[in-house]
């Protein structure tokens, strides 16, 4: 951490290159005191780089794996609410095409792969089996590999629960393993490269998930967030304005995307009705639909929070005041 000519803090950030951080990449919204150079890659290549050194000073991070650290001790880093990336995760699970997996109950006794216990796709997916479908972790027998490759390594310590049967599978990878009959679904963030063959073996089992996300908004009304946006302790003790200064910038880079997608009279995006699909959310999730802060996002971070615990991932109990910088916590 340095100081240029003009006495401002010199900060790196790595992100993904997102629409809704565009204007603080570019350099369109400046922190006043802060010289932000940003640093965008696929959020693959960001965490294991954060995770593993440290090197840049802010960096997007992934839910799961924060909430493990914090629940081991780690404050070597302290989230601000803000909230990159956000996925319902019922389009993550995935059945062979020729299969007898019809409906998520057709799961219970069954064997689903997973590429990592503690990533936060997997997290929310195995909660709303859970939750939304009454299929409980020790109801399943859980393999663990690599996608399209064999692998599957943990990042992160986790504690699974006593009575869950996780096996590893070094030698195959997933999506193999369940065109060969020897899981019956698996759990992926991303779609296999075998789903986009024409004629896939595999298929979604929520082919159209539209309908069955919908109605697990309404009734439990979590908005699965992925990522947090994190800054490393040692930077904030240093310059503890950074936290709310980079909140508000990165809350008015929102801002300013959210109007761009409503802008009736421009095609900002290559997306036909766009504006029309923007207002049609607006009415099922509100006017801020992508929010940031605190209140807004309490009923999914606390929901997150307890499968964290109730998964193993997290090894006590972490409360949205340990997870996120203190004078951010009335946002």
């Amino acid at each position: 951490m340095t100081q240029d000519s003009r006495g401002q803090v010199a900060i790196t950030i790595a992100t993904a290159n997102y629409d809704h951080v565009r204007d603080l990449i570019d350099g369109t919204i400046t922190v006043p005191g802060f010289d932000l150079t940003f640093h965008t890659k696929p959020v693959e290549q960001i965490f294991g780089r954060f995770l593993r050194t440290r090197e840049w000073e802010v960096a997007e991070i992934s839910m799961g794996k924060y909430i493990a650290l914090k629940s081991q001790g780690d404050n070597s880093l302290n989230a601000i609410p803000v909230f990159p990336n956000r996925v319902f995760r019922h389009a993550a699970i995935y059945v062979a095409a020729n299969g007898d997996i019809r409906s998520p109950h057709d799961l219970r006794g069954r064997k689903i792969g997973i590429p990592e216990w503690a990533l936060t796709a997997v997290i929310y997916a195995r909660a709303l089996l859970a939750h939304q479908f009454d299929i409980g972790l020790k109801e399943v027998d859980w393999v663990q590999g690599g996608v399209n490759e064999p692998g599957g390594a943990e990042k992160v310590k986790i504690a699974i629960p006593t009575g869950v049967n996780l096996s590893f599978r070094t030698d195959k990878a997933l999506t193999e393993m369940l065109m060969d009959g020897e899981i019956d679904a698996m759990i992926a963030s991303e779609p296999p490269k075998a789903f986009a063959i024409k004629g896939s073996p595999i298929r979604r089992l929520f082919e159209d998930s539209g309908d069955v996300e919908a109605a697990y908004w309404k009734k439990f009304r979590i908005f699965p967030i992925m990522h947090a946006i994190a800054i490393r302790q040692d930077i904030l003790t240093a310059n503890p304005s950074i936290g709310p200064a980079l909140f508000n910038a990165f809350n008015e880079a929102k801002t300013r995307s959210v109007a761009r997608l409503l802008d009736r009279s421009n095609a900002h995006f290559p997306l036909p009705w766009a504006s029309g699909a923007a207002r049609n959310i607006q009415a099922a999730f509100g006017e801020d639909f992508w929010p940031y802060g605190i209140r807004k996002n309490a009923e999914t971070l606390k929901a997150f929070a307890e499968f964290a615990l109730e998964q193993g991932v997290s090894q006590r109990k972490v409360g949205i005041e340990d997870m996120f910088v203190p004078s951010l916590l009335d946002t």
